[in-house]
C-alpha cells in the first residue's frame, strides 16, 4: 500500500481517536494511555503534541486522502523515539512500513529508538524492515492488558 504523510489537522483527531480505541489495536499496541477513551485526554494530548515543535507528527494517508493512521517522532535529542498507529482495516497491507520509511525521510536524526510489545510481531517486523535492530528488552506495565509484559527495544543507527 502506498502512503502520504502530511501535517496533523483538527479533521483527523476523531479519526485517530477511533482508531486508538480499536479494542485489538489497543492488545496489539499494548502500551497506550490509561484511559483511552478519555476524549478530553486524547485532545489535551494531541493538543501538546501539536504545539511541541520538537515533535514530528504527521497523519497517514492512503487512497483517495483516507486517514489511515499516524505515524511521530518524539523525546529529547539523545532518546528520540519512533512511534505509530495504523487503523486495523489497513493491517497486513504495508501501511505501517511504508509510513515509517516516509517518516524516516523527515527525521534525518540518529539514534531513533522504538519500544514494542515482544508479542506484536507484526510491529516488530516493520521495524526491522526500515532498519531497526533489537537492542534490548524490559518488562513494564502495559495498560490496554492490565498487566506487566515483555517489550523488545530497537534502534535505528544509520
Amino acid at each position: 500500500m502506498e502512503v502520504l504523510l502530511r501535517d496533523v489537522t483538527d479533521t483527523d483527531l476523531p479519526i485517530f481517536f477511533a482508531q486508538m480505541n480499536d479494542p485489538e489495536g489497543l492488545r496489539m499496541a499494548a502500551f497506550t494511555a490509561k484511559d483511552p477513551s478519555d476524549k478530553a485526554l486524547f485532545q489535551a494530548h494531541w493538543a501538546r503534541i501539536r504545539q511541541d515543535p520538537a515533535v514530528i507528527a504527521r497523519t497517514v494517508v492512503g487512497d483517495d486522502d483516507e486517514v489511515v493512521g499516524n505515524a511521530a517522532v518524539f523525546g529529547p535529542a539523545e532518546e528520540r523515539e519512533v512511534t505509530y498507529w495504523i487503523g486495523r482495516q489497513y493491517w497486513g497491507r504495508g501501511a505501517a512500513t511504508a509510513a515509517l520509511r516516509e517518516l524516516l525521510v523527515v527525521a534525518t536524526e540518529r539514534p531513533l529508538h522504538a519500544r514494542a510489545a515482544a508479542d506484536n510481531l507484526a510491529s516488530i517486523r516493520v521495524l526491522q524492515k526500515c532498519g531497526f535492530e533489537v537492542s534490548g528488552s524490559e518488562r513494564d506495565f502495559a495498560n490496554a492488558r492490565g498487566e506487566v509484559i515483555d517489550e523488545v527495544l530497537l534502534t535505528l543507527t544509520d
